[in-house]
């Protein structure tokens, strides 16, 4: 059996407590994932204008979540290398250092501009925590308890799903919004101690070589391409030349990063992975349900704040249902793979996960607020059967040696999916919002008119200022912000379906038919080289 070998390397007192290990992973992975979490039920509070929060547009604060998502997939890649160089334990513990002081210098952040170079500073540290949490599991569990583990380490995003909103919410009811960053501070001092402690150090003992030119262009090509798209939001125009001009110039270099990576003899990513089937679909799965979900956070919690009028603890326990469903389902997702295979499991969840969408897209004002506990929970179900299956698929595909780089292609997906669902879903919510709104600005000083057009908190900021005379405001934002949150919950349907179809193609069927085995085999003598 080819994983003896291997299997032979966990040593019995790694063994012993290796349970407890995959704890302290998940605590890493918890601030990772919190962060985000946090800062969704804190976007319309940072968006009102000070002394409450920072007066960030909408095109900021997309920024602010993306500058951590884009740094963090960039690096992801690079990241996973060093700790297959380095140690993996090594490389976990600085990169929550550097994270626990980016989060330290966001909660102070004096400015929108500041608040986004901080928050990429956090990206930067997140980026070496998240690929070493999976390469550690995956080096102290036994081959048979790997989907296991990883189902529960799965688990452990749906947790902190879960406790982000809501900490977030309590925490902006009691302190300023800086709070939701320096929350982060203790929960490092916490996982660092408990890291040097508990987690033993591993590396691959032929690391691949850095690429330091795939790293710049692919961040490159990731921010152009970004930064594009949510400016052509912004405007409300995708035929301005800058706009053009700029996703032009991001696609050329991403072009450029992949003819490098082809021709590199030791690039960021080996794209001979992708000549297998079975693993591309399973990571493009991961990037499309990241491209839908994270699209749709965005625009429900000015659904839930805006809209229906909820505070910031009552949108993060609104939310509970979503997290709730992956802490329950994603560590027994396995049990539901066992017994239909990947692609009936993963298909299903993609379907889900569309139907909601669809579901969302008939939400009014006045709906009954049960429903949409009822589609967060069922979102939360279909995610949880997409993310473990996928999740193994991708892990085991490749030797563990190779657990870094495995580990760092699938969050990068997943982190770009999201970057680009909140990018488009964004600009498609923004540009559909000011389209309904315009006609109803007239009464808007001339001179803030554009602005008041960005999004709903905008157009309500502007109306709280004019007095009785912005009144009349407040039912067309409400409308124009509806009929805007239809058009993007159909656009990350239509995502989702795509997602469906690929792994109804590519994904392995039931477990009897050993395809992942088979597709294994072709995959290890590519990551040996």
């Amino acid at each position: 059996m080819t994983t003896a070998v291997p299997d032979s390397r966990v040593s019995e007192a790694v063994h012993r407590r290796r349970w407890a290990i995959l704890g302290v992973l998940m605590l890493s992975l918890l601030i990772v994932v919190l962060d985000n979490s946090i800062l969704n039920v804190a976007i319309k509070t940072i968006s009102t204008p000070a002394p409450t929060g920072l007066g960030a547009t909408q095109s900021e604060l997309e920024w602010a979540i993306n500058a951590y998502t884009l740094v963090f997939a960039g690096l992801l890649f690079t990241a996973g290398l060093l700790g297959d160089r380095l140690g993996r334990k090594k490389v976990l513990l600085g990169g929550l250092v550097v994270f626990g002081a980016g989060s330290a210098l966001a909660a102070f952040s004096g400015s929108p501009v500041q608040l986004i170079a901080f928050r990429a500073l956090m990206g930067l540290g997140a980026a070496f925590v998240m690929p070493a949490t999976l390469a550690v599991l995956m080096n102290v569990f036994e081959r048979e308890e790997q989907p296991k583990a990883i189902g529960i380490w799965a688990g452990g995003v749906g947790l902190a799903i879960a406790i982000g909103p809501i900490t977030g919410g309590v925490l902006l009811d009691h302190f300023w919004w800086g709070s939701v960053f320096l929350i982060n501070v203790p929960i490092v001092v916490l996982a660092l101690g408990l890291m040097m402690w508990l987690v033993p150090d591993s590396r691959d003992p032929n690391p691949g070589r850095i690429d330091p030119v795939g790293v710049v262009l692919s961040v490159i090509g990731l921010v152009l391409l970004v930064y594009g798209i949510i400016k052509g939001g912004q405007l409300a125009d995708f035929t301005d030349a800058t706009v053009l001009a700029t996703i032009g110039a991001g696609l050329a270099v991403l072009v450029a990063f992949v003819v490098f990576e082809k021709r590199s003899d030791h690039p960021s990513i080996d794209v001979t992975y992708f000549k297998n089937k079975v693993f591309s679909a399973a990571i493009g799965a991961i990037g499309l349900v990241f491209f839908a979900l994270m699209g749709v956070t965005f625009f429900s919690v000015f659904y839930t704040q805006s809209v229906r009028g909820y505070s910031p603890l009552q949108t993060g326990l609104l939310m509970l249902p979503l997290a709730a469903a992956q802490l329950i389902f994603a560590p027994r997702a396995r049990l539901v793979v066992d017994r239909f295979g990947n692609r009936a499991t993963t298909t299903g969840g993609m379907l889900l996960i569309a139907a909601m969408l669809v579901a969302f897209a008939g939400l009014e004002a006045d709906t009954p607020i049960w429903l949409l506990e009822v589609i967060f929970f069922l979102m939360g179900t279909g995610m949880a059967h997409i993310m473990t299956p996928t999740s193994v698929v991708i892990m085991q595909a490749l030797p563990r040696e190779k657990a870094g780089s495995a580990s760092a292609l699938s969050n990068t997906f997943r982190q770009v999916g999201g970057a680009l669902g909140i990018a488009v879903l964004g600009s498609v919510l923004s540009t559909a919002y000011r389209n309904g709104i315009e006609s109803h600005l007239g009464a808007v000083p001339a001179g803030v008119r554009h602005t008041a057009g960005e999004s709903i908190e905008a157009t309500l900021g502007v109306a709280a200022k004019l007095g009785p005379r912005g009144d009349a405001l407040v039912g067309p934002a409400n409308d124009a912000f509806l009929h805007a949150m239809h058009v993007t919950a159909l656009w990350g349907a239509g995502v989702a379906l795509v997602g469906a179809l690929v792994v109804a193609l590519y994904l392995p069927g039931r477990p009897a038919e050993r395809q992942p085995g088979e597709e294994e085999q072709e995959l290890v003598p590519a990551a040996g080289e």
